[in-house]
C-alpha cells in the first residue's frame, strides 16, 4: 500500500531530476556557506532529508502507542491465564459430567492402581 503512495512521487522525483540539470549555487544565509550542485541533486537529497525526517517524527510519534498496546497485550496475558487458572479450579470442584438422562451412554469407572 505505501508503494502505491511512494512510487508517484518518486517517478515525478526522477522525471525533475531528468529536466533540471543546471547548476544552481545553495546558500545558507547567515554563514558564508555556498554549495554548487546540479539542480536535481539538490532536489534529490532535499526530498531524501525530509523524507527521512517525517520518518523519525512518525516513528517516534507512534512510541506511546506501542508501549500502551505492549501493556495491554501484558495485561490480556495475565488475565488469560488467570483464566485457565480459574477454569482449572472450577473443573476441579465440578467434577466428573454424570450421563443426560435416557442417554445409552454407560459412565466408565476408572479404577485407582
Amino acid at each position: 500500500m505505501r508503494w502505491i503512495l511512494l512510487l508517484p512521487l518518486l517517478i515525478l522525483l526522477v522525471l525533475f531530476g531528468v529536466s533540471n540539470k543546471q547548476e544552481v549555487a545553495l546558500v545558507l544565509w547567515p554563514f558564508d556557506l555556498a554549495w554548487v550542485a546540479p539542480l536535481y541533486v539538490a532536489v534529490l537529497v532535499f526530498s531524501a532529508v525530509f523524507f527521512l525526517f517525517g520518518a523519525l517524527v512518525a516513528w517516534m510519534a507512534s512510541l506511546p502507542y506501542r508501549r500502551r498496546a505492549r501493556r495491554m497485550e501484558d495485561a490480556a496475558r495475565a488475565m488469560e491465564f488467570e483464566l485457565a487458572e480459574f477454569r482449572a479450579a472450577a473443573a476441579k470442584r465440578v467434577g466428573p459430567v454424570p450421563p443426560r438422562p435416557g442417554s445409552s451412554l454407560v459412565p466408565v469407572q476408572r479404577s485407582a492402581a
